[in-house]
């Protein structure tokens, strides 16, 4: 049990370490949702264009091209522009690390054990 007479608590966490909650919570909700989850495992075997993404996710380009925007802002995804096309990959192994640990998590409580992007190959 507390003891209130210890005078007043110290905070949980720190100004620096607040920020990192922040971070995560934002990095969190952005590929939280399903568009740019499917977005970031489409992403997982390699770069793709948006036109390709746009065809195999079911959405308009408009609507994926919105998703990558807000994922290329959080640091999720970076752009290459070839001519007229915009093609994708994930920012770095981290992301490709925290997707991979992710799966491996939902796997393990489902005991479904194919790989993301062998899946219906």
């Amino acid at each position: 049990m507390h003891d209130s007479s210890e005078g007043a608590a110290s905070p949980a966490f720190s100004s620096e370490e607040e920020q990192e909650v922040l971070g995560l919570a934002s990095l969190f909700s952005q590929a939280s949702d399903p568009t740019r989850l499917r977005l970031l495992m489409m992403l997982i075997s390699g770069e793709r264009c948006v036109c390709e993404l746009s065809g195999r996710a079911g959405v308009s380009v408009s609507a994926v091209s919105h998703s990558l925007r807000l994922l290329r802002a959080e640091g999720l995804v970076v752009p290459r522009r070839q001519g007229r096309h915009i093609y994708y990959r994930l920012a770095d192994d981290h992301v490709r690390i925290l997707l991979s640990i992710g799966l491996e998590h939902v796997r393990e409580r489902t005991g479904r054990g194919v790989p993301w992007d062998q899946a219906g190959a």
